[in-house]
């Protein structure tokens, strides 16, 4: 006799089938759930929740989400609990704190926002199978990322046999959009191997208005500004990735495996800019910029394990990460005053005719080994030793077109080669204290070498950095179901290579992108009081920065005349926040899940022209429906709101969106068609405030609105998805305990 136990988690609806039509539907929906365990008697399916929470973070499972379906990984995150993306300044933040890392399949992208932003962008959601939001990660992480870890994790099919399946979205904004994917996987015995590839298409706009007034003696003195800015971008990805597990014996597996990105964007900018020179003087700006923005990155790993005996087992990696980057722009502008004659002076930023130029290479080589060792029943120990190199060399400039030659302007070249090495060793305990404590204990050890040499001054930037980042957590169960947890860490945030370089980007005849060579790392101390019960999780979190980063902030460039928009360091940061997720099983149709985010934020800075301090409050909403509706259709209905929260000194207003999604499984294994509509009340507005807080650069006060594509139309994707082959689970390897387990414990 087969028992077959159904459990879904629903995110969307407000209608309510009858029992005996839905009874009749979940008895239909054996074959299109996953995650079977085998019994004598009985066969248990469950689909995991979208939420899941484990000791270090929040768990986001991607393929249980309705909206998932041809959206990119940085459309997932937008709507993941505690992360707040801000598009306009290209910056991450986990519970409300910045300095975040994201990480691929464990590995670290060290590259800057604006480029990794980039690269979420041209990764699809169909081949991701879980986020990891990671606040407290144990010492075998490495320790960059004060605000925590974001680690992306892709899709490996692990049933025994031959598999895959197949994927295509169709959708509509303001523009088209199109996602295909497909991916396969044979796995044996001896062998598995698998691959996947994906494309996807994704044509939309953004439109920006500014009203600022300033005082920019460049072009004047004192002045009023109004700014129309339009966007038209074009964007195809192409992602491909194939692996290989050989196991030699059944002690020892080898691995390798590659993942391969391309992505091209092309886009055109339309900037008119009035300028109103007081008392009685008016400047025009006309700029049209047509700009590329070409990636090519690949990744790639072999790995050696070998397990020496029961519950004790050693592991190798090697990591080549390689990312290649080129973004050539053209600028056809008349910048005129109230006669027609050209303004802006001699400056090459100001002629009609100008080019820019942005050539990067990051490589980065990392070797780790890894040990670990089942002690006894309620002792595991882990340790290991890592090194990591990285290069990265960039080329930038800016050339105008002055009586038929190209002349760069001013401080507007950068040829810059920062290398960073940085070594780690690590050692962690896991001990049973008793039948309801325990503990978990690790001490890391990072020494880093930075070097930036800008081709003019030799040697501009050469630091080290010897630092231990200890980590403690303790955890104690009071009932069932019900788990306390205790936590202190310490994580590090080291500034990239755009963070640090001199190069200048265009914004506007007066402004210029640039880097902080001055930039300091952040330190960040974590502590951490948590509270589990039945899925549902409160925690309360205290933490310090020291030298916190604030990308895009407002200075006055060396010659005193031009704006640089550039990353500074705060002198500190305090948070204390409270974070809550709560699932909610309404009744067998209709489930419920919410996760609040929000405390008090101090922070002190001194790099305007009247430094400050501010303390304020801050946070985020996420909330998820779901409904199981008859005749195999469901349905989620989800929503997220960001409050007002300060970037540096620069204030931004809450935000939020509604989205819905429905899913229908075709009869006879016919496949998935699920539809999703993305901010279904056209809220997605950036709103941000420059001088608000203090006297900012030339004395600046500025209002920046931007509305992005669903604020004009909502985005609506229609995908069609099947799997094919086995459908059985490949059984665990008896090998696969003692140390193994524990350290799935430290995340699960």
């Amino acid at each position: 006799m087969k028992v077959t136990i159904i459990a879904i988690l629903i995110c969307a609806g407000s209608w309510a089938p009858t029992q005996n039509a839905l009874a009749q539907d979940v008895s239909r929906r054996d074959s299109s759930l996953h995650d079977t365990i085998r019994m004598t008697e009985a066969v248990v399916r469950a689909q995991r929740p979208v939420l899941q929470q484990v000791t270090g973070g929040t768990v986001i499972n991607v393929q249980n989400s309705l909206l998932s379906k041809g959206s990119s990984a940085l459309e997932v995150l937008t709507r993941s609990p505690g992360v707040t993306l801000d598009y306009q300044n290209n910056s991450i933040a986990l519970n409300g704190k910045n300095g975040v890392s994201v990480m691929l399949d464990g590995k670290l992208l060290r590259m800057s926002m604006t480029q990794l932003f980039a690269l979420l962008q041209g990764i699809s959601a169909d081949d991701i199978d879980k986020i990891e939001l990671l606040t407290t990660p144990p010492a075998n992480y490495d320790a960059e990322g004060s605000g925590g870890i974001v680690n992306i994790v892709l899709k490996k099919n692990k049933r025994l046999g031959t598999s895959g399946s197949l994927s295509l979205t169709g959708g509509y904004g303001w523009r088209e959009k199109a996602t295909g994917s497909a991916n396969f996987a044979h796995n044996g015995k001896t062998i598995d191997f698998y691959g996947s590839y994906t494309f996807s298409h994704d044509h939309t706009y953004s439109r920006m208005f500014i009203t600022s007034s300033q005082n920019m003696p460049m072009l004047g003195g004192p002045m009023n500004v109004l700014v129309w800015d339009t966007t038209n971008r074009t964007q195809n990805n192409q992602n491909a990735s194939a692996g290989l597990d050989i196991r030699l014996t059944p002690k020892t597996t080898i691995g390798a495996s590659l993942n391969f990105n391309a992505t091209n964007a092309t886009s055109t900018t339309l900037n008119q800019t009035i300028y109103d020179v007081l008392p009685d003087s008016l400047l025009l700006y006309k700029g049209n910029t047509n700009a590329t923005n070409n990636w090519n990155n690949l990744i790639s790993s072999v790995y050696l394990e070998q397990k020496i005996r029961k519950g004790e087992k050693i592991t190798v990696d090697l990591d080549y990460l390689y990312f290649n980057n080129t973004a050539p722009s053209y600028i056809q502008s008349s910048f005129v005053n109230q006669e027609g004659q050209q303004a802006g002076g001699s400056d090459v930023l100001a002629y009609p005719l100008e080019k820019s130029f942005a050539n990067t290479s990051i490589k980065v080589a990392v070797a780790k080994i890894d040990y670990s060792r089942q002690l006894s029943s309620k002792i595991s120990v882990m340790a290991g030793v890592k090194g990591t190199h990285t290069t990265d060399s960039s080329l930038s400039g800016i050339e105008g077109l002055v009586n038929g030659v190209w002349q760069t302007a001013a401080g507007a070249s950068d040829a810059t080669r920062m290398t960073e090495s940085v070594s780690a060793a690590y050692a962690s305990v896991n001990a049973q204290l008793g039948k309801l404590t325990t503990l978990q204990a690790g001490l890391r050890y990072e020494y880093s070498h930075t070097r930036m040499d800008n081709g003019v001054d030799a040697d501009t930037i050469d630091r080290r950095l010897g630092v231990f980042f200890p980590n403690i957590l303790l955890s104690r169960k009071s009932g069932e179901g019900a788990e306390w947890q205790l936590s202190w860490s310490k994580r590090i945030s080291r500034p990239s290579y755009t963070d640090l370089a001199s190069f200048v980007g265009y914004s506007d005849p007066a402004a210029v992108y640039t880097g902080n060579p001055l930039l300091l790392p952040t330190i960040t101390d974590n502590l951490k009081l948590g509270y589990t019960y039945h899925g549902s999780s409160f925690s309360l979190l205290f933490s310090r920065d020291k030298n916190p980063i604030a990308r895009y902030q407002l200075t006055v460039g060396p010659a005193g005349s031009l704006l640089y928009i550039s990353p500074q360091n705060l002198e500190y940061q305090d948070d204390i926040s409270v974070q809550a997720t709560i699932p909610w099983k309404v009744n067998s149709w209709w489930n419920m899940s919410g996760s609040l985010v929000g405390g008090w934020r101090q922070f002190k800075e001194d790099y305007t022209l009247e430094p400050t301090t501010l303390a304020y409050f801050t946070g985020s909403l996420n909330a998820t429906q779901s409904f199981l509706l008859p005749h195999h259709y469901s349905a989620e209905l989800s929503g997220w709101y960001n409050t007002p929260a300060y970037n540096g000194t620069v204030k931004s207003t809450g935000i939020g969106a509604l989205n819905l999604g429905f899913k229908k499984e075709l009869n006879h294994n016919g496949g998935i068609l699920q539809l999703s509509i993305t901010d279904l009340l056209h809220t997605i507005r950036y709103n941000a405030y420059y001088g608000a807080l203090t006297e900012e650069a030339f004395s600046i006060k500025s209002h920046v609105r931007v509305n992005t594509e669903s604020a004009v139309h909502s985005i609506i994707k229609l995908t069609y998805s099947r799997s094919f082959g086995s459908s059985s689970p490949k059984p665990r390897s008896p090998q696969d305990t003692g140390s193994q387990e524990e350290q799935q414990r430290v995340l699960h």
